[in-house]
């Protein structure tokens, strides 16, 4: 199966989820946030320095439980500056 490559802005976000989720883990060790989340520390290494720009949706919310972050919140830091999310 061939991927298609990925635009400018979903690395973009990609990159913005893994600051977004690099700074919510503060001093907690990747392993420790990874393993809690039920995923490998290298899986989070990859999201958080944009290697894996698109990571599963339930990855994505499990690390969000994991790290007490609203899906709402990560959804709204995540998108394009430019982008306005209605509620």
């Amino acid at each position: 199966m061939v991927r298609t490559p990925l635009t400018p802005e979903e690395r973009e976000r990609g990159e913005r989820l893994g600051r977004l989720l690099r700074d919510a883990r503060g001093s907690r060790s990747m392993s420790e946030v990874a393993a809690g989340a039920g995923l490998s520390a290298e899986t989070l290494r990859k999201i958080e320095t944009g290697r894996a720009p698109t990571p599963a949706f339930f990855t994505v919310a499990a690390l969000a439980s994991e790290l007490g972050l609203s899906m709402d919140e990560l959804v709204g830091r995540c998108a394009p500056p430019s982008t306005s999310i209605a509620a």
